[in-house]
């Protein structure tokens, strides 16, 4: 059997020329990428980079936010089930929708768990737009074309219901209720600098968990 000629032994046949990315990020996307993640979060949430949905644009990009009250707050610790958890999702079309009037798109989804005095509340789905609404302004993110939703869930947990996984005649299964936000905008900034829109972001997330304000000292709850 023929030897392999010279200069293309096992090793060097297998190899191949990097391809180049056939659809690479345009510029200004990687600037609208590259000013969201360059927002500091406050110690109390947690953000990891998350996977875009596909086909939702020509290119995307996306970030997962958590928050809990209870955690120690230093923006690393793993939140297996937190209290408040949001993703924030970008959208680029260089060649434009009208319905984003734009080529920009920002997604947003926050789910936060509700207290007691808070269900059955007619005036929760205003209040929690409003959630979105002031941390837009307060952080002077320009946007057009807002819409979304606020929805209150409730879900029942049964089985499991005791650590030692029995079940006790009595027992109430655990209930859940929650709010869900779900919106989309089109920032209106020219420059494609969407850094003040992560920080209207993060401040949703913050108030959607009742964080209080940055800087402030929250009160202390009362024991038990």
């Amino acid at each position: 059997m023929p030897g392999a000629p010279a200069g293309r032994s096992g090793a060097h046949a297998l190899k191949s020329p990097a391809v180049p990315d056939p659809n690479p990020p345009p510029p200004l996307f990687r600037r609208a990428m590259a000013s969201l993640t360059s927002v500091a979060p406050r110690p109390e949430l947690v953000v990891r980079p998350l996977e875009a949905p596909p086909r939702l644009a020509p290119f995307s990009w996306a970030t997962s936010v958590e928050a809990d009250i209870g955690h120690r707050g230093d923006g690393t610790d793993d939140l297996d089930e937190p209290d408040t958890s949001g993703r924030l999702i970008l959208l680029h079309d260089p060649e434009g929708q009208d319905r984003w009037q734009g080529t920009f798109r920002l997604v947003c989804f926050v789910q936060a768990r509700l207290e007691a005095g808070q269900l059955g509340d007619d005036m929760l789905p205003r209040i929690g737009w409003s959630w979105l609404t002031d941390a837009l302004e307060y952080a002077g993110a320009g946007f057009t074309a807002l819409s979304g939703t606020v929805t209150q869930t409730s879900s029942v947990r049964f089985g499991g219901l005791r650590e030692d996984g029995g079940v006790r005649e009595g027992d109430e299964p655990p209930r859940e209720d929650d709010v869900e936000l779900r919106a989309s905008w089109s920032p209106t900034e020219s420059d494609a600098d969407l850094a003040r829109h992560a920080v209207a972001f993060g401040s949703l997330v913050a108030t959607a968990a009742g964080l209080p304000p940055v800087g402030a000292v929250p009160l202390s709850r009362s024991p038990g």
